[in-house]
């Protein structure tokens, strides 16, 4: 079966703020911006910047399994929130994506799959702009998306963390082995 965005899910445009932010210790409204969205397509909580706002509509409150979908840039893929941002509002210019029907779809397969080639494919024939390319709310929920069951996408989003968590630890072990060997070289290079 094969269903668009919004027909699964809501797509709402970031908040935008009509000056630079303003970082505040007193602030109580977490902002989630661009330099939020790790590498491994989840957003980091820990350094958000807290401003003041006077009133903030339910509406554009963040919350845990909402994904932030990258829509400006040469990157064009979305981060999920895993834990609860508190109170929390997502910048444009990223969209907030959240599912509203989640006996269909799981958050973390949306997240997955939109990173993936034909989703990829899909957005990037869609984008806009000659420099900086953009990809529209519309386009984002028009964007079709294959439903397996969900112990499917439980199966496919945990096969996808383990997949990389070996690209990782096969990195980091070409990386130490490159370091072995040139410290030897170094020592037979010295005649040690």
């Amino acid at each position: 079966m094969k269903l668009k965005i919004k027909q699964l899910a809501t797509v709402r445009m970031g908040y935008s703020f009509r000056s630079r932010l303003e970082a505040s210790r007193g602030g109580e409204v977490a902002v989630i911006q661009m330099k939020d969205l790790l590498q491994d397509n989840t957003v980091g909580c820990k350094k958000l910047v807290k401003i003041e706002m006077e009133t903030v509509k339910e509406h554009h409150l963040a919350q845990k399994g909402d994904l932030v979908f990258r829509s400006r840039g040469q990157i064009t893929t979305a981060a999920i929130l895993l834990e609860d941002p508190g109170k929390a509002v997502v910048a444009a210019p990223l969209l907030r994506i959240r599912i509203t029907k989640s006996d269909k779809i799981l958050p973390e397969y949306l997240n997955w799959y939109i990173g993936q080639r034909d989703a990829q494919i899909f957005l990037a024939s869609r984008a806009k702009g000659t420099v900086q390319k953009m990809i529209s709310k519309q386009a984002i929920e028009d964007l079709e998306v294959y439903l397996p069951t969900l112990e499917q996408q439980k199966n496919i989003v945990e096969l996808a963390k383990l997949s990389a968590r070996e690209r990782t630890i096969l990195n980091t072990l070409s990386e130490k082995r490159d370091q072995y060997i040139s410290t030897v070289l170094i020592q037979f290079a010295k005649g040690e």
